[in-house]
């Protein structure tokens, strides 16, 4: 059994069934990528338009790696590189605009597919961080025309809190958020939010507790990651 397999299956049984773990494969080589496959995880996310495209491409030439698995965008996408995604990633996870919004839309639309989205939320209002911050969350929703909703459907919030040593310190941040679902979904009654993706590595259990649908985990699950191009 290999060390990936072994934490996979170590987190697995530390949490509850219906909470999806995401393999974040940021700095992370093929090789590790095909071990989680082969260990049974199916769901992978990439916050580099550049490094992901290589791995996709490198991924679909391999023989050995296994077409039941999903690619989620979960890094800050830029509006001019969402036509090179948008036909290989099953979800985006990093909406932090209107215009993304409608540029996802009018790219998903080009090439005749649906698109799930997040929204991603800001929640300690970090100036280094993106996402939007708390005090134009509802405006977001209230300036999305429902009729432009034809292929992007949003299914619930995505944040990064701010980072403590100790993860009991994250608390308040995962609390907010889904505080901030369930204040959405009862403001607008066209909305059906249902997923939170929070928490990583050192604070997903915390997230959990607190509502987590999805959690991202990195070097829990593949170790150190190492340098790679950015795009």
């Amino acid at each position: 059994m290999t060390e990936i397999e072994k934490n996979i299956q170590t987190i697995q049984k530390q949490i509850p069934k219906h909470v999806k773990i995401m393999g974040v494969t940021k700095g992370q080589p093929l090789e590790k990528i095909l071990a989680a496959q082969k260990a049974g995880l199916t769901c992978f996310g990439e916050n580099y338009v550049q490094e992901f495209l290589k791995k996709w491409g490198a991924l679909k030439r391999d023989a050995s790696a296994s077409p039941q698995h999903d690619w989620v965008f979960i890094g800050h996408l830029q509006t001019n590189k969402v036509k090179y995604i948008i036909d290989k990633v099953s979800e985006i996870h990093s909406v932090d605009s209107l215009k993304l919004f409608g540029k996802i839309e009018s790219e998903a639309q080009k090439v005749g597919r649906n698109m799930n989205v997040l929204v991603q939320v800001n929640v300690g209002d970090e100036e280094s961080k993106f996402g939007l911050h708390l005090d134009v969350v509802f405006g977001f929703f209230k300036g999305i025309d429902a009729r432009l909703q034809k292929h992007v459907h949003i299914k619930g919030l995505m944040t990064i809190p701010p980072y403590f040593e100790d993860p009991e310190k994250s608390r308040p941040y995962f609390r907010k958020l889904k505080s901030l679902k369930e204040a959405l979904n009862k403001k607008f009654t066209n909305l059906n939010l249902t997923e939170l993706s929070m928490g990583m590595s050192h604070d997903y259990k915390i997230a959990i507790e607190e509502g987590a649908t999805q959690i991202r985990l990195g070097t829990a699950l593949f170790g150190e990651r190492s340098p790679l191009s950015r795009g």
